[in-house]
């Protein structure tokens, strides 16, 4: 019942926030200077028939009405699923950040995989080891790794084992002329994911491998470890099952920010290595006064982040019965 009663108010919590920010957002886009609809024309239309076009479409986009009118107009077709028109590609938002959607969540989906599979274990293992040489020069390489910009690293990676080394290709979602379906067509996408991937994995393991290895420090030092260690409990079950469980509250924290973070971050990687993503439809719809597209997308993060933090206050529960929701 109390669950119930919290989701209930974290459920208008998030209603109310997006409301505001999406009034925000629309607010300073259609503040910023540039005419989606010139850009929309270009320059090869006859100039005695600019301003008649011109003015259709205007009408056609809406953009003939107040501000006050545009937005709820916008906030409605967007609640219903139509999320504008793409003055850059001439189509429906929807019909177009289908595809490049799918590629960031694919991109960030093998990151997280790829992070958590070698920061966790190597986080606990060197709060066992803490003070070794391995433990010294694990931190020295996470140190490193987090705090080098990802665009250096996505260079250094481009010079290394695209031209250097010529294993992986530099950019693009799959080669050009690939007409193979299946998991032929996986296995070429794959190839080209590599390199993004491992890039944006640096960072990633660097912030949670020191995060989880100081919260193991602190729970490793807790009286309850010393007395199930008197108790005769294996190494393993005390690290594994006392220590880490009650280690992950922090960790839950730092690691739903990074969450988030790191879709938002995959724009300069995407970008970088022409990653057909969100990130890149992003800039080109930004250099192009593409609003739609780009309210679309910012739209898209902030859902991300709100939905975050729920999902991090109920984590706290599963990973730690003493925490209640309602605090």
């Amino acid at each position: 019942m109390r669950k119930g009663r919290y989701l209930l108010k974290r459920l208008i919590y998030i209603i109310f926030v997006f409301f505001i920010i999406s009034i925000l957002m629309f607010t300073i886009y259609k503040a910023l200077p540039g005419d989606p609809v010139k850009m929309m024309m270009g320059d090869n239309v006859k100039p005695e028939v600019y301003q008649q076009q011109y003015d259709i479409i205007r009408e056609q986009l809406g953009l003939d009405d107040p501000i006050p009118v545009q937005y709820i107009k916008w906030i409605t077709n967007m609640l219903r699923g139509d999320f504008g028109y793409s003055t850059e590609y001439r189509r429906p938002v929807k019909d177009v950040i289908g595809v490049p959607m799918r590629n960031t969540v694919l991109l960030n989906l093998f990151s997280m995989i790829i992070v958590f599979a070698v920061a966790v274990p190597l986080g606990i293992t060197t709060a066992v080891r803490k003070n070794s040489i391995f433990d010294k020069f694990i931190q020295v390489i996470t140190i490193v790794g987090y705090s080098v910009p990802s665009f250096v690293i996505a260079l250094l990676a481009i010079y290394l084992f695209a031209i250097r080394i010529p294993l992986f290709p530099i950019s693009g979602v799959k080669t050009a002329g690939f007409e193979g379906t299946g998991m032929a067509a996986f296995l070429d996408s794959a190839k080209h994911m590599i390199l993004p991937v491992l890039v944006m994995s640096v960072g990633g393991i660097g912030s949670i491998t020191r995060y989880v290895r100081a919260s193991m420090i602190d729970a490793l030092r807790m009286d309850y470890i010393k007395t199930a260690r008197s108790k005769g409990l294996r190494e393993k079950v005390v690290i594994y099952v006392h220590a880490f469980r009650n280690a992950l509250v922090p960790v839950v924290t730092v690691t739903t920010w990074w969450l988030i973070g790191l879709f938002g971050g995959s724009v300069v990687i995407e970008s970088i290595f022409l990653w057909d993503g969100l990130g890149k439809m992003m800039i080109t719809g930004l250099s192009q006064r593409d609003f739609a597209v780009v309210l679309a997308m910012q739209m898209f993060y902030v859902i991300l982040s709100l939905v975050g933090n729920v999902l991090m206050d109920i984590a706290y529960t599963l990973v730690d019965p003493r925490v209640r929701l309602e605090n």
